[in-house]
């Protein structure tokens, strides 16, 4: 069965949530990508001072909430208060570093695949594979969930925690024969930059069972080139503009 559930549609999959058109990562870019279409959303997991596990693309908050420190530094009770929607738009002023499980709170009752990367090349956060899983676990949502990672050992020991946890390697380019790699560590999925993607890569990696999801296809043009060569997935800001051609390939 491993990889078999990744490959039977394409995935939507909302990178940050619906981020262009909402402040990445935020409980309202999450919403909006379900309203947009979105069937799966990609999203980052780092770890806060005090051990809480917080959905935040940067290890520095500067960019989307105006602090210089770093996530890992923060305890969660500062962190909450922090205005992390304004420097998208004023409108999101209210806008919080949301928490995973209110994440999964929001996923629990739908059918979205969610594919949490977790941040630990920069910072290593020892120890974060077993909390997401054991989470995750909590909310009865494993068959629901991809762990993804540029940290493959990371991977590998997600595997080692929970044999069944599907998983997805993070790469940007030149990784040869990505399937049999993939193979090697047990991974479901190659989630590799849109421009390390063929068609026959892609019908290569499928017949061993691995999916492929490329990241951050945008344009219109690489949307309907890679859902061309049969992707399983896409990563992408615009989940609108992937839905409406997947609903036009459904009807032609």
């Amino acid at each position: 069965m491993r990889g078999s559930a990744l490959i039977q549609q394409t995935i939507n999959f909302a990178h940050r949530g619906a981020s262009a058109y909402c402040p990445e990562n935020t409980i309202a870019a999450f919403r909006h990508a379900i309203e947009l279409g979105a069937t799966g959303i990609e999203t980052d997991v780092q770890r806060t001072k005090d051990g809480r596990l917080v959905l935040i693309h940067d290890e520095s908050l500067k960019r989307t909430a105006g602090d210089p420190r770093l996530v890992k530094d923060v305890e969660y009770g500062e962190l909450a208060g922090l205005d992390a929607g304004s420097w998208f738009s004023a409108s999101f002023a209210e806008e919080r570093v949301p928490l995973l499980e209110e994440l999964l709170e929001l996923a629990k009752n739908t059918e979205l695949i969610l594919n949490l990367e977790l941040k630990n090349g920069v910072v290593p956060y020892e120890g974060i594979e077993a909390e997401v899983i054991s989470m995750v676990q909590a909310y009865g949502m494993s068959e629901r969930i991809l762990i993804s990672s540029f940290n493959h050992y990371s991977l590998v020991q997600c595997k080692k925690i929970a044999p069944g946890i599907k998983t997805g390697i993070l790469y940007m380019e030149g990784l040869y024969q990505p399937w049999e790699y993939a193979k090697s560590i047990q991974a479901d999925a190659l989630h590799a930059y849109k421009f390390a993607v063929l068609p026959q890569w892609v019908q290569e990696a499928a017949g061993h069972g691995i999916a492929y999801h490329p990241f951050t296809v945008n344009e219109e043009n690489e949307l309907e080139r890679l859902v061309g060569f049969g992707v399983s997935g896409i990563i992408t800001d615009y989940p609108d503009r992937l839905n409406a051609l997947l609903r036009r390939s459904e009807r032609s």
